[in-house]
């Protein structure tokens, strides 16, 4: 289940950054009051880390081998999401997200799944901000 990870360094007084982390995914948001702008989840931390990046006006970016477990990978048109393993692990995971965050991620994930995300780049190493990098904050205990 995603916890949210507070003292979230802030760099604009625009928007407010979040951090969500469970031992599968790492999730962060930038909100402008309740409308969700930009999002990057991190997927598969154990193992072949990935990342499917948003940004509003700026669309999508998938980060990581394109290759095995990756959102969408495997839907065809008609698919029922849930059929994704990973959507419907993330699906699972929300839980204590607040429920206008919660549809507004689970809406971009449709969108990029099922091939909306057309021109998206995949780079072999994903790259984190030095602030995402601190193990520290995700041993405190909130």
């Amino acid at each position: 289940m995603l916890r949210e990870i507070l003292d979230v360094m802030q760099d604009d007084a625009a928007s407010v950054r979040r951090w969500f982390h469970d031992n599968y995914f790492d999730l962060y948001t930038r909100e402008k009051g309740a409308e969700l702008v930009a999002f990057e989840l991190c997927y598969g931390i154990h193992a072949y880390e990935r990342a499917l990046v948003w940004k509003q006006g700026r669309g999508f970016f998938h980060d990581g081998e394109p290759s095995g477990d990756f959102i969408g990978a495997g839907l065809k048109a008609g698919d029922s999401l849930d059929s994704d393993p990973i959507i419907a692990r993330f699906k699972a995971a929300t839980g204590r997200l607040p429920e206008a965050l919660r549809r507004a991620l689970e809406t971009r994930l449709s969108e990029f799944a099922l091939g909306n995300a057309e021109g998206s780049a995949r780079r072999a190493r994903f790259r984190r901000a030095d602030w995402q990098r601190t193990g520290d904050i995700l041993n405190r205990d909130r």
